[in-house]
């Protein structure tokens, strides 16, 4: 069964980290419809003077964080003592689990570009102090498949036509693609059914259902089997995002979610108290 429009949402401008200007397509407020996925960012920007103050240090705990550069590098440390850069059309999937205090310093291309998207996503009450974890995957890591008519579909996480993408064992089962379709052409996508499924434009116009859909809007779908997406004559570029929803009670706070006030407030006074990070450097 074709899946129908929910929701369409503009994304919009917001200031985050120490002064870095970017667009959010969905967080707090919009939670409980992208259950289990917690926000969206986009930060595409050709300003330096935007976003160049980065993220400076900060904790996360009980989420993942996964961010994908389009253009421009990212680097990035953290307190279990990883030091790296992240590149145009790499991707980090970080699991803060029991708690991570790390930092993300955005750097621009030849042409002052920075542009990319960070996604988060909520982690189960029995694995909201997991370990935590990195993957860091380079461009050539992820599979790049010709799909049906003119489609070509980047698989980051997940599996498309029995190819599937180099990260495993991702607690909410997701999957994320970035597809690409062709000018003039119409696509149509598995979405599993009873999973939260919804695409976020970033180049291009496409006829979703109807409804005409272009750069930095996400559409939210009602359940169903499968997807369409008709692109214009500019062609259509976006992501795809399908996850299991968790149904839990979410309590959440700045860059910590977890399940009850209670956890919440013991996360901030471990804070307070230097005792927030379970895992040390090293181990």
């Amino acid at each position: 069964m074709l899946r129908t429009i929910k929701n369409i949402r503009n994304a919009e401008p917001v200031l985050e980290g120490a002064g870095v200007h970017l667009h959010r397509a969905f967080g707090y407020y919009q939670q409980p419809d992208y259950d289990p996925f917690l926000m969206l960012d986009d930060f595409r920007n050709d300003d330096p003077e935007r976003y160049l103050a980065g993220f400076p240090w900060h904790p996360h705990r009980g989420i993942e964080t996964i961010t994908y550069m389009l253009e421009g590098s990212a680097e990035h440390g953290d307190s279990l003592g990883n030091r790296g850069v992240i590149q145009k059309g790499e991707v980090q999937w970080m699991t803060a689990g029991s708690g991570i205090i790390h930092q993300e310093m955005p750097k621009p291309d030849a042409q002052g570009r920075m542009y990319g998207f960070q996604l988060w996503t909520n982690l189960p009450a029995k694995e909201k102090m997991s370990t935590p974890r990195y993957r860091d995957l380079k461009a050539e890591d992820m599979p790049v498949l010709s799909g049906p008519e003119s489609c070509q579909i980047k698989i980051i996480c997940g599996e498309y036509g029995g190819i599937r993408g180099p990260v495993e064992e991702i607690f909410v089962q997701p999957q994320y693609w970035d597809v690409e379709v062709k000018s003039d052409t119409s696509v149509r996508l598995p979405a599993q059914r009873g999973f939260t499924c919804f695409i976020y434009a970033y180049e291009g116009v496409a006829d979703v259902m109807g409804m005409q859909i272009r750069n930095r809007q996400i559409v939210l779908f009602e359940d169903g089997d499968e997807i369409e997406i008709s692109a214009q004559n500019s062609g259509f570029k976006f992501l795809f995002l399908c996850g299991k929803p968790l149904h839990e009670s979410i309590s959440w706070k700045g860059p910590i979610v977890m399940n009850t006030r209670e956890e919440i407030n013991l996360a901030f006074k471990e804070l307070a108290d230097d005792n927030f990070i379970k895992v040390k450097a090293g181990y």
